[in-house]
């Protein structure tokens, strides 16, 4: 893939890995949710798992069944992935949902879990690590600044994305455009337009960079490059220099791969949540 069919729908975190690869688990109790849902799976050490914009818990099924050991809590956001959005329907998005992620993790007596998250679930991964509710932290396939992943900046694009989200969710016509979207784009089905609009607008405003010094826990990113050594490269650079501000962060590129790298490179994915996991 070129970097622009990489990065068309990078925000939007579906996949073809998407809702067809989920079968289910216990739900995790007690613990009621308006903006998230969560499943249990396994038994052993804690690990959270946040799927990216748009997408089900279905695109860690991979990487649940490959890794025993683990106790798994898939995080669905509502409004995604076939779940009624409720109290995610209007509003600002990323800052309660990782608030809401937070409080699971309280409800549920974790002790500080590992923590991976893929696109939108990798800002919301770093904001718990930020947090202090996080052991360690992967980032899958985002940058701290949401809008530098379109090659924009929070302070540009940001504004941008709000006029964008205002046509989108405000007018007929941005409507239809909208739903035309999420019935083109993998792993977006049955997900509300409304939702991934605001979710757009947030990740446009939000920019983690800043913040990265004071990190104190283990961070991996692991992020997609193309078949294209000077593309990739390009990729490589952009990614060390937005997280240099994360003392001792560990980079790993994966490739070639889209933004799905868990269904692109399953195995190489696999072998770096192990190394992961193990520290």
């Amino acid at each position: 893939m070129t970097m622009g069919m990489n990065r068309r729908t990078l925000l939007m975190g579906g996949g073809a890995a998407g809702l067809g690869l989920w079968t289910g688990g216990a739900r995790a109790a007690p613990f009621a949710s308006r903006r998230i849902d969560v499943t249990v799976r396994g038994n052993g050490r804690d690990v959270v798992l946040i799927p990216g914009l748009a997408s089900g818990p279905g695109i860690w099924s991979g990487l649940v069944a490959a890794l025993p050991g683990y106790r798994f809590h898939l995080i669905h956001v509502r409004g995604f992935a076939g779940l009624a959005a409720q109290a995610n329907q209007s509003g600002a998005l990323i800052s309660p949902l990782a608030d809401e992620v937070a409080r699971y993790i309280t409800a549920a007596g974790l002790k500080r879990p590992a923590v991976i998250g893929h696109s939108m679930g990798g800002t919301l991964a770093l904001k718990l690590g930020l947090s202090g509710r996080a052991g360690r932290v992967m980032v899958v396939d985002m940058l701290p600044a949401g809008a530098a992943m379109v090659g924009g900046t929070a302070s540009g694009l940001g504004f941008l994305a709000d006029q964008l989200s205002s046509y989108l969710t405000g007018t007929a016509a941005g409507r239809r455009y909208l739903a035309q979207i999420v019935a083109q784009t993998p792993g977006a089905k049955n997900s509300d337009p409304d939702v991934i609009a605001n979710a757009l607008r947030d990740l446009a405003n939000v920019d983690l960079g800043p913040q990265l010094p004071r990190l104190t826990v283990p961070l991996h990113v692991v992020f997609a490059v193309g078949s294209d050594a000077q593309q990739a490269a390009a990729i490589t650079r952009r990614f060390r220099e937005a997280y240099a501000g994360a003392k001792g962060a560990l980079l790993k590129p994966i490739g070639p791969s889209g933004h799905m790298v868990m269904a692109d490179q399953p195995a190489r994915f696999l072998a770096l949540c192990k190394m992961f996991l193990a520290g």
